[in-house]
């Protein structure tokens, strides 16, 4: 894997399609009890992720520290996009606790579990950031 991650751009399309198309269908419930910060952290997080996940910025990444690295950071982020994809049209017009930490705690271990597989210090930050911002929002919006 080079400067550019086709696999991780994928994966960013494959869990955007959903929120895109859930986002025309439906409105986003405001809560007004989420300081600011929170969500400027989450939009930081989240974006950040996006786009580490896809460039590798030299000097900031070490590629993967065992021999079938890219087999398993494919195969395991399928697996978590897949079962995000999959509980998000189960989820589709359900509400709950379930939902919120579903659909909050995948994506943030694809993030997660991407940066650490490839050592990208940036992606690792970026993810935890976004994982407590947005499981936190998700949790309060319920």
């Amino acid at each position: 894997m080079s400067w550019f991650n086709y696999v991780g751009l994928i994966l960013v399309g494959a869990i955007m399609v959903p929120n895109i198309v859930y986002s025309i269908k439906h409105k986003f419930p405001e809560n007004k009890d989420i300081p600011p910060a929170i969500t400027v952290f989450e939009n930081i997080g989240r974006y950040g992720s996006m786009v580490f996940m896809v460039f590798n910025v030299p000097y900031t990444w070490f590629s993967f520290f065992f021999p079938s690295g890219l087999t398993v950071y494919i195969v395991v982020n399928v697996m978590l996009a897949v079962a995000y994809i999959v509980l998000f049209i189960l989820f589709w017009d359900k509400g709950g606790l379930a939902k919120a930490l579903f659909l909050s705690i995948l994506p943030s271990l694809i993030f997660l579990f991407s940066g650490v597989t490839i050592v990208s210090i940036p992606l690792i930050v970026l993810s935890i950031v976004f994982s407590l911002s947005h499981i936190f929002i998700s949790v309060k919006t319920i």
